[in-house]
This record gives structure tokens, C-alpha cells and sequence, in this order.
């Protein structure tokens, strides 16, 4: 039988708020769809189980059901709150899924161009408890410890999604591929010839300034970025970022931008978030004590943009 050699295919699909992308490297475009589409499909599945957004999702069930009373989880949503409760531990609640009332404060204060009151952030903090999280390993529940307390997987839930779609197209024999939700990558094996894949680090610098933008090539990890370069509030003379520090309940008002890269793009996604919230001088100190994740930071002081990464950040190149 001769070798058919390996050709790289591109599809893209809207999905949980943003645009998935799916780069893979296939025998044929046949082959290469049904992968696609079996990926795509169980991206929306996770969506159906962590939005929300959409009302009847097992996250907004999970939210609506009474406190102090075990709720049964599926494999995936257990995970998700498994991990995001590791990562808590981890930052010492830099990142943290119960800070919903302060992210959807944030939500309606974007929309209606009003900063939330000091009342509204006082509630928000005071609703903000990862702790009162509490998972039984083996019946598969969650029971929140805190009357109102409500979960918001926006900081973990694309990570962990593009992780599941890289695992389905592996599943279907091919290893060579790359998936992409907004700043989450899932990663496999390297394209034909290469050493990895090219990624491009994207901050503060505008999308059409190419020549400003560095690179870095990864193969078999996760790599996420989070920042404030297009989701941000300004008002009465402040810059708010949408990333939300639970324990003040406000947006970060420093520009800054965060790269991870660790062993899965589930942890990339949150760590990036939680890093953001921790700065510079605690994110560097942390990634050390973690030994486990490379981070690259990026700040904006009037208009002078500085980067410092951990020593085993990949080498970057323009």
C-alpha cells in the first residue's frame, strides 16, 4: 500500500461565546471532517453542561438547587469544579468559580457604563467562598455550604472543552492536531517536519501589528493567555479588565496579560486567570513553587510595554 502523506486541514465552528478552531494533519478531507465534526460536537456537549448562559444547563441547575443538600454531578461538570477547587487551593483563591456575583456585577456595569456601588461589591465579596464547596469524590456530588452561593466556569470552561475535542480527535487516530478556544489551546503532536506548532502571543499590541508579535512553538501541552486586550471598562478616568479579583470584587485596573503554558490547556485557562489576579512578583513566585507550569507576563505603564517569563519559558522569537 502506498503512503499517503499527511495534509493539514482547518475548520472553525462558533461555540461557548466564541470561535473554536481545529488545525489537524489527515490522510484525507473525509477523514478529517468526521474527526472535526466529532470534536465539535463534544465541544457543545461541554457547553451544555457548564454555560451559563443557557438556562437549562447542568451548571444553571446545579446553581438553582437548594444549599446544604448533595446534588449529583455528571463526569464532566465533577471535573471541571474538581479542578477549579485545585486551582483555588493552588492561588490562594486568586481564582476562584464562586466570585459569579462580582463577574456578573462586572457583566451589567459593561453594559450599562455604571461602575457597581460599594454596596453591590460588598454583597459580591461576601458571596465569593470556594471553600463552601464541597465535593464527595466518590457519590459524584456537590453540596454548596452557603445559601446563594453561585458557580461561573468562564475561567476554566474553554480550557477544559478544547482539552475534551483534542482527546476525541486523538481517539479517532490522529495525534498531529491543535485546538483553539479564543486563548486556549490544547495541543498534540508536532506537524510533519516540525518541531511543534506555531503559536503567536498576542497582548497588547493590535491584530495588525504582526511585526510587534512574538512566537513561541509548543507541541503536547496547553497554552492560554488572558488579559485585558479587548475586554476591558473604562470609566471616570479608570481602566477596568473583565478579569474580576475575588477579593475585591472589582476588575484588575493594572494592564497586564498572562501566558501559561502547563501540562493541559484546562489548567492553562484558569491558571492564566488566577496569575493575572496574583501580578507579577506573586505569579513568577508562585510558577516556581508549582514547578509544573511556564509563565510569560506582559504590563502596559504609560504606554511602555515590559515582559518578564520564568526561567523555563520557551525562547520567543519576533
Amino acid at each position: 500500500m502506498a503512503y499517503t502523506e499527511e495534509q493539514r486541514f482547518t475548520f472553525s465552528r462558533p461555540c461557548m461565546g466564541t470561535v473554536f478552531q481545529i488545525m489537524l494533519y489527515a490522510s484525507d478531507e473525509a477523514v478529517a471532517t468526521k474527526c472535526a465534526d466529532a470534536a465539535f460536537k463534544r465541544i457543545e456537549q461541554i457547553n451544555q453542561v457548564a454555560s451559563d448562559y443557557l438556562p437549562e444547563s447542568e451548571l444553571s441547575r446545579c446553581n438553582r438547587a437548594p444549599y446544604n443538600t448533595p446534588v449529583s454531578l455528571s463526569d464532566d461538570l465533577f471535573e471541571l469544579i474538581s479542578h477549579s477547587k485545585k486551582v483555588s487551593y493552588l492561588t490562594d483563591g486568586a481564582f476562584d468559580i464562586t466570585a459569579t456575583y462580582a463577574i456578573q456585577q462586572w457583566r451589567r456595569a459593561k453594559r450599562k457604563q455604571r461602575l457597581p456601588s460599594a454596596e453591590e461589591t460588598s454583597k459580591a465579596i461576601s458571596m465569593t467562598n470556594w471553600k463552601a464547596m464541597v465535593l464527595d469524590e466518590k457519590a459524584h456530588t456537590i453540596t454548596k455550604a452557603m445559601d446563594g452561593l453561585l458557580l461561573d466556569l468562564g475561567g476554566i470552561g474553554k480550557g477544559y472543552a478544547a482539552d475534551a475535542a483534542l482527546l476525541v480527535i486523538k481517539e479517532h487516530g490522529i495525534s498531529r492536531a491543535l485546538v483553539a478556544g479564543s486563548g486556549d489551546l490544547a495541543i498534540g503532536d508536532a506537524p510533519p517536519n516540525k518541531t511543534g506548532w506555531d503559536v503567536a502571543l498576542r497582548t497588547f499590541e493590535k491584530s495588525e501589528e504582526h511585526d510587534k508579535l512574538v512566537h513561541i512553538t509548543l507541541s503536547n501541552c496547553g497554552c492560554s493567555t488572558s488579559g485585558d486586550s479587548h475586554q476591558y471598562l473604562e470609566l471616570g478616568g479608570g481602566r477596568y479588565s473583565h478579569i474580576v479579583d475575588p477579593k475585591t470584587g472589582l476588575g484588575l485596573t493594572q494592564r497586564i496579560a498572562c501566558t501559561v503554558i502547563a501540562n493541559d490547556a484546562t489548567t492553562s485557562d484558569a491558571m492564566a486567570t488566577a496569575l493575572c489576579v496574583l501580578g507579577v512578583e506573586s505569579g513568577l513566585k508562585k510558577a516556581m513553587e508549582m514547578n509544573s507550569i511556564q509563565i510569560r507576563f506582559t504590563t502596559m505603564k504609560n504606554d511602555r510595554i515590559e515582559t518578564q517569563s520564568s526561567a523555563a519559558f520557551p525562547s520567543v522569537v519576533k
